[in-house]
Order: structure tokens, then C-alpha cells, then sequence
């Protein structure tokens, strides 16, 4: 039988072996043969086989299909590279196995949450009586919210629509930035208010709210439940809205806001760039994510919301085997997001602020900034490259020339594996998309980047 202390051990050695050398690892698994990988994972075997015969399997079998998320040089899809800290309690998260649904199950998770809880709020300049939930990343924080938000807005014109459903029920509005991400459509579509719901508002050149026709819009329709949505961090350019305002407008009109800061949000973190998020405290409900800039594994999300009984009211249910099952008056984390089953992920958050402190993540949120503007310098001086929007945040959107062009030049980059950005249309042009969020990135980093985008427009 294997013993389980070697067994854990050599699964850390291996996890670890990874993060240590996936820097100079190719960045994406280009040139990979996923048969060959399908083939190394076998088939489904009579009998058991050995824990640990099945764990060198598994890693052999998949490590070159691996995309070096945790390293330096990936700049897709703002994924920041796990710390430390939070990996190896993301490790004992696992070991622990602790369901997370109320302090019953769990009282360390439970507890352990309400702690990490607090600390966001406090980093944010979110309210003190702001409920919050750990969901899995920005749809279920988007998610959670609306269906907060849902719950309030109807509420406030008489219906309940926990009870009653949304059928024969009042009418209700969602009035969103015209550059909105796509899971702001997709919770609609979950919570039963349909993307025909949605009422645009246009944006500036940068995808920022327009407030003068949020104004518009909001004036121009009937009144009633109404959710505006807002953003902090635009998905291509990082822009954000104008949140005091827009809040204020909306809030002129009865409207709940809601405020999607999937990586944006964390500029409120950080002295030199809180000036984005000013006037967002005044919002209903705001979403981010942990995977993202907080650098935690995967999958971290956070949602927020300025009216915690509308938070419970919307996610929270009792059963009879339930009944009774408090815990030291702490509050039960599985009713205040969608899932009962539900892993601890306050273990990995509470270390990853616990390593960083305040001071750490401002520094973080900084030092990507930084290196974003430093992309955005180096690749502005090169011929027939053109930088799309202003680099305000951590987001730097590229051409080269045409969209064809464009195109090639990203696939080869890609294919370098010296780096990887993705690609993006917005505005109607084709861009490299180049997101700076891991702890893990430097100077050196973005300058061999460079260096790889050069090559790559040579002889295109």
C-alpha cells in the first residue's frame, strides 16, 4: 500500500518542478501531439492500479499539453500566475477536504472566509455591512449578483420572485454599458431575464460608459425594476466608467447598480490607481475575481453586494436535515453564492493576502501596470505598430497594420513560445491583446516579449 506522506511529497515535487522551470518551459504547447497524450492516459482499466503509479502517469501524460499560466510571460485572458502561499494552501484545501456550505461542515472554512472576507471589503473601499460570496470566478460573481439585484428591484415593486417566478410578474429593465462582458449577457440568460432585457448605452473611444446616454436611455424607457450595469476595467482597453456619475443617475432613477470589476475592481487596492475606481463605494453590488490579480489559483471569484438580505434572500434555501446546523453565530458562506457543494476557497485567499498585506498587493497591482505601460512604449516606437488604447490600467491592444497582418502576428508569436497574447476585435479592428497580471512578471520578461513580437513581424 503507498504511503500517503510519499505520495502527497512526490506530488509536490512534481507540481513544484513545474512552477520552478516553467519559465523557460514554451509558454503554450504549440507543436503538442494530443493523440499522443490521449494515449498516454490509457484506457479505463479492469482493476486498480497503485496511487502512485497513477499520479507519475498522469503527469507524464499531460505535462506537455501544460500552458504555463503560472509563468511570467503569459499574457492571455488576465490570468495571474498563482502565489506561492496560495498554492500550497490550495494544496491543503484539497487535503483538508472541507465542504465549505455553513460552519457546521466546516468551521475553519467558515471562519477562515468570514476573515478573508473582511480583508477584500477593506482593500476595496467596499462598505463594512457589504455581504459577500466565494464563487468561482467572474460569471458566478455576475451571476450572484443580478440575482441579488433581481430579487431587490422586483421586490421593491411587490413581487417575490423567489416564490412566484418571473412569469405575469412586473416587467424588468437592464441598462447596460454598450462594451459590457459577455457574462453579463450569459447571467441574464441564467436568471431568466433574457438578453432581449438588455438596453445598451453607448461607450467613449475607450469602451467607457457614455453618461449622457446612460441618461438617455434610462429617461426614454417605462419606470420600473431597473439594474444598470457598469464596469471597472474594460475587457480590451481597461477602461472605466465614470461610476459617480453614473451611479448617481442611476440611483436618480430607482435603479440598482452593479459594478463588473472582474480585474479592474483591484485598482481600488492601490493608492496610484484608486482614482479609477472613485465613487464605485456607491454601488449596489460589485463582482472580481481572485484568479485574477490577486494571484490565487484557480477557481477564485468574489461577489459582493450592499444589501445583504437581497444577497441571502436570492441564494439561500433551508431543508429539514439543515435546521439547527449553525456553528458559533457565523454566517453560513453556502447562502451567498449558487453552489451547496462548494469548495474552501477562503484557505487560498486568506494566504494570498496574508503573504502580499496591504502594501504588497498596491505593489502588485502597480508593478503590472507598469510593465503594461512598458509594452506599450516599446512596441508604440516599432514601425507600423500602432497602440489602440490608452494604457491606463493593465490591458495594451495592438496592431500591425492591417487585421490580416495582425493575425499572423499573433499566431506567431503564439507559436514562439516565448510568450502568449491573445487576440481581440474591438472597434472593428482586429488586435493583439496583451494583459500584464502575474506577481511573477519583470522587466526582462516584457522586454524578451519584445523581442519575440519583433521576430514575429519580420517577413510578414
Amino acid at each position: 500500500m503507498d504511503s500517503l506522506l510519499d505520495l502527497l511529497t512526490n506530488a509536490a515535487a512534481r507540481a513544484a518542478a513545474h512552477r520552478e522551470g516553467v519559465a523557460e518551459r514554451p509558454v503554450f504547447p504549440s507543436d503538442v501531439d494530443l493523440d499522443a497524450v490521449r494515449t498516454a492516459l490509457g484506457s479505463l482499466a479492469e482493476g486498480p492500479t497503485p496511487a502512485a503509479e497513477v499520479i507519475d502517469e498522469l503527469v507524464d501524460a499531460v505535462e506537455p499539453a501544460l500552458v504555463a499560466t503560472t509563468g511570467p510571460r503569459y499574457f492571455g485572458f488576465v490570468v495571474g500566475g498563482a502565489l506561492d502561499a496560495a498554492t500550497a494552501a490550495d494544496v491543503l484545501t484539497s487535503g483538508w477536504d472541507q465542504p465549505a456550505f455553513n460552519a457546521f461542515t466546516s468551521p475553519a472554512a467558515a471562519v477562515v472566509e468570514d476573515v478573508a472576507g473582511g480583508w477584500l471589503k477593506e482593500l476595496l473601499g467596499l462598505p463594512v455591512g457589504t455581504s459577500f460570496g466565494f464563487v468561482t470566478g467572474g460569471q458566478g460573481a455576475n451571476t450572484v449578483s443580478l440575482a441579488a439585484a433581481r430579487h431587490h428591484v422586483l421586490a421593491e415593486a411587490g413581487w417575490d420572485v423567489e416564490q412566484r417566478g418571473l412569469l405575469g410578474g412586473p416587467p424588468l429593465r437592464v441598462v447596460a454599458n454598450n462594451e459590457r462582458h459577455a457574462t453579463i449577457d450569459r447571467a441574464l440568460r441564467l436568471l431568466g431575464l433574457g438578453t432581449g432585457a438588455l438596453e445598451p448605452v453607448a461607450t467613449d473611444a475607450q469602451g467607457a460608459i457614455d453618461v449622457a446616454d446612460l441618461a438617455h436611455v434610462l429617461a426614454g424607457g417605462p419606470d420600473g425594476p431597473t439594474i444598470v450595469c457598469l464596469q471597472a476595467g474594460n475587457v480590451n482597453s481597461g477602461a472605466f466608467d465614470d461610476f459617480t456619475a453614473a451611479i448617481a443617475e442611476a440611483h436618480d432613477h430607482g435603479a440598482w447598480v452593479h459594478v463588473d470589476g472582474a480585474f479592474g475592481l483591484w485598482a481600488a487596492a492601490n493608492p496610484a490607481t484608486r482614482h479609477l475606481t472613485a465613487g464605485i463605494e456607491a454601488a449596489d453590488s460589485w463582482a472580481t475575481d481572485g484568479h485574477k490579480w490577486l494571484n490565487v489559483p484557480y477557481d477564485v471569484g468574489y461577489a459582493f453586494c450592499a444589501h445583504p438580505h437581497a444577497h441571502a434572500s436570492s441564494m439561500s434555501y433551508s431543508a429539514a436535515y439543515l435546521t439547527g446546523q449553525g456553528q458559533g453565530g457565523l454566517r453560513a458562506p453556502g447562502d451567498y453564492v449558487l453552489e451547496s457543494s462548494r469548495r474552501a476557497r477562503g484557505f487560498a485567499t486568506w494566504a494570498a493576502l496574508r503573504q502580499l498585506g496591504r502594501t504588497g498587493v498596491a505593489e502588485l497591482v502597480e508593478r503590472c501596470c507598469a510593465l503594461a505601460r512598458r509594452f506599450s512604449e516599446q512596441l508604440g516606437a516599432l514601425d507600423n505598430v500602432t497602440i489602440a488604447n490608452d494604457v491606463v490600467l493593465n490591458q495594451v491592444l495592438v496592431g500591425f497594420g492591417d487585421d490580416e497582418r495582425t493575425d499572423r502576428v499573433i499566431e506567431k508569436v503564439q507559436r514562439s513560445g516565448e510568450c502568449w497574447m491573445g487576440a481581440t476585435t474591438w472597434h472593428g479592428q482586429r488586435l493583439m491583446r496583451i494583459s500584464v497580471s502575474s506577481w511573477r512578471t519583470t522587466e526582462a520578461d516584457v522586454d524578451r516579449s519584445v523581442a519575440a513580437i519583433l521576430a514575429a513581424t519580420e517577413n510578414i
